[in-house]
């Protein structure tokens, strides 16, 4: 089939190669012509494994293309997906000016029968508007094409999004169209032929709820069991202790129980936003979110709390702040607990040294007061304590020997529960962790 994406960002770019990898004639389009330009020289614009192999072997077999023009990737297209962003708006609407647009680019431009696909993560009735939009504008530029309307959430976590596409969970449609819905059965034949999976088939507000419900209920989960971390330090008990025992029940499991920092990234606190802002517009008062969003940020703050208490003051100290992605696999920025902290570090007059494996070029371009560093030992140089904010390989496997050798001060506050507590405190150092009390087992 002929396939359009339209944004080729990180949801964007994965859909694109994974389409050309199942035989499509795929054309990525953005209106960023950096980005544009990148592409055509088989760069990528962020980091995502395997997906420049991915990329480069759509364009050599000729099944891959990018273009800035949007008319061009949707000439003679049969479907079009729709992989713009939509950022939250004061008060927690998601923006769905991009959303709209692509919608009217398609009235004017397509020059055949379409199926234009939500892939976006958009509020329930997005599809219902987006059709009006549609029509209003095909009627103003007399365009007799039929264009239906479907949603195809993702369900990508970055750093693994190659994987998901080629081996996902569950493949979601949503659509109120027979046709777009036989469409889309055949786009994803590829697929479905060779993995085993669910293919959902529903109708279209449905599916666009069934993605805010996910990344809200998995954030959920997250905020749980960093509000159980809390009251495991005030009663002395192991967080890790009670989420594994908690996970081997088969009704709970054991994912998304991993207390420390808290969520990040582009999707779960936009789409938790979005989610309650959804709820509070159609009258429904969803304070269980409102509880989830308010846990995520004192575990932000909890982290801090534990700098001050051993630093007294953060005036002229330096910290070492070790990770910088939202998550390991990514260098993505977005709501990354580290940045916030490294802001709040800056405020206070500290100097602060960020340590990433892939993310330090973006660190610099948001935080140029920042000293970016490209090994973590370098990064606790004499510094007066490292805090930990991305549990990358590199961070975890840190020797403790010389990690205190190397601090200044031998300070380290774990703020995702990485490294070894018995390790770090076995050499000298005075280890703090989330919802993990110091134990006389762990002491030296």
């Amino acid at each position: 089939m002929r396939v359009a994406v339209v944004g080729v960002g990180h949801v964007g770019l994965v859909t694109a190669a994974c389409l050309a990898r199942w035989g499509h004639e795929v054309v990525g389009m953005d209106d960023d012509e950096r980005k544009v330009a990148t592409l055509r020289s088989r760069g990528l614009p962020f980091h995502e494994p395997g997906l420049a192999d991915l990329v480069e072997e759509g364009c050599r077999a000729g099944r891959l293309r990018f273009t800035g023009d949007i008319s061009e990737a949707l000439s003679g297209a049969d479907v079009a997906f729709v992989s713009v962003g939509t950022p939250s708006l004061a008060g927690g609407a998601p923006n769905l000016a991009f959303v709209e647009r692509v919608g009217q680019a398609a009235a004017r431009h397509a020059d055949g029968d379409l199926v234009l696909v939500e892939k976006s993560t958009v509020p329930a009735n997005t599809g219902i508007r987006l059709r009006q939009v549609i029509q209003r504008e095909q009627a103003r530029h007399r365009n007799g094409a039929r264009i239906d309307v479907a949603s195809n959430p993702e369900f990508l976590r970055e750093g693994q999004a190659v994987v998901d596409t080629l081996r996902p969970d569950r493949v979601v449609v949503g659509t109120d169209s027979e046709r777009a819905a036989a469409a889309l059965r055949a786009v994803y034949r590829p697929l479905l032929d060779e993995a085993d999976c669910a293919y959902i088939e529903t109708d279209l507000v449905t599916a666009e709820l069934i993605k805010h419900a996910s990344n809200a209920y998995l954030a959920t989960r997250i905020s749980f069991i960093n509000a159980v971390a809390r009251i495991c330090e005030l009663v002395g008990a192991d967080v890790e202790v009670v989420a594994q025992g908690m996970g081997h029940d088969h009704r709970i499991g054991p994912h998304f129980l991993k207390a420390g920092m808290g969520y990040g990234g582009s999707c779960f606190p936009k789409d938790v936003d979005a989610f309650l802002h959804l709820a509070r517009s159609v009258g429904y008062d969803f304070g269980l979110l409102d509880e989830v969003r308010k846990v995520n940020h004192q575990m932000r703050e909890l982290v801090l709390d534990k700098l001050r208490a051993e630093l007294w003051h953060l005036e002229g100290k330096t910290v070492a702040v070790l990770g910088a992605a939202f998550k390991p696999g990514t260098d993505d920025l977005r709501q990354a607990p580290a940045i916030w902290l490294a802001e709040q570090l800056l405020e206070a007059g500290a100097t602060v040294r960020v340590y990433d494996p892939v993310a330090l070029a973006a660190v610099k371009e948001q935080l140029p007061q920042v000293e970016c560093v490209d090994d973590p030992l370098a990064a606790c140089r004499d510094a007066h304590a490292a805090v930990v904010c991305t549990e990358w390989h590199e961070i975890a496997r840190l020797d403790a020997r010389r990690l205190a050798a190397t601090l200044g001060y031998p300070i380290v506050v774990d703020g995702r529960n990485a490294l070894d507590p018995a390790a770090m405190r076995a050499a000298g150092i005075q280890y703090h962790a989330v919802g993990r009390p110091a134990r006389a087992t762990d002491a030296p």
